[in-house]
């Protein structure tokens, strides 16, 4: 069976990028444990979307949006 990523949305990047920033910063201050749980979980996410921004295909993504349209 062969890898193929899912194409994910941009605002799951955007998540990833501003839950890591809020986990390094802002939760530190009340328990190291609960950041670096937390650091972890965004950095996962933040790998996948941009193993989904360089392996999946674009046509998969935009499909929904060309469904009411009609294709030259």
């Amino acid at each position: 069976m062969a890898f193929k990523p899912a194409p994910i949305s941009t605002s799951f990047l955007v998540a990833s990028l501003v839950g890591i920033i809020f986990s390094i910063f802002y939760i530190p201050q009340y328990s190291l444990s609960w950041a670096y749980a937390f650091g972890l979980v965004f950095i996962c996410m933040l790998i996948a979307s941009f193993i989904s921004m360089t392996r999946a295909t674009p046509d998969e993504q935009l499909l929904p949006r060309l469904r009411g349209k009609k294709i030259k």
